[in-house]
């Protein structure tokens, strides 16, 4: 095996989108978990609606729909500065650093990132594609936030 095997390099786009598969699968279960929870302090407060009624939010949609954002950025936020992975990241060997450093992305970096990524991803995808006309492969919210997503080397079997 050759050095450059064992040595990682810049994700690409179509990892990055699997990975995000992944992941938007578990951001729905987190979503769902957050929803019963905001609903059921709802009900406790306000009272159940009658029957074929729809709960009352008033003023606290926005506010529950920040704190659905908040959850989400979370998520992000907790793993990647855990081990700079997701499980969706952890399944197609990709991991979240530091672009200076490449070790794990600073409280700061993370949080920047949480909110620029989904921004890149909402404008058709732009920031992503950004990475193709990057001199150095970097995503438009990687380099606003001074991080690299890298494919890490296959781990050697037992």
């Amino acid at each position: 095996m050759t050095d450059s095997q064992n040595t990682p390099r810049p994700a690409g786009l179509l990892r990055r989108f699997a990975a995000m598969v992944y992941d938007s699968l578990l951001l729905i279960a987190v979503g769902l978990a957050y929803g019963a929870l905001v609903t059921l302090l709802n009900v406790l407060i306000q009272g159940a609606p009658t029957e074929r009624e729809a709960i009352e939010w008033g003023y606290w949609r926005f506010p529950v729909f920040i704190g659905l954002i908040a959850v989400w950025v979370g998520f992000f936020y907790y793993f990647w500065g855990r081990s700079g992975q997701t499980l969706g990241m952890r399944a197609w060997r990709l991991k979240l650093t530091d672009a200076a450093s490449g070790q794990l992305p600073a409280p700061r970096q993370r949080l920047i990132r949480g909110l620029l990524a989904p921004l890149s991803l909402f404008l058709a995808g732009l920031g992503y594609f950004w990475l193709w006309v990057d001199p150095r492969d970097h995503t438009l919210h990687g380099r606003l936030s001074g991080t690299r997503v890298w494919l890490m080397p296959k781990e050697p079997k037992a």
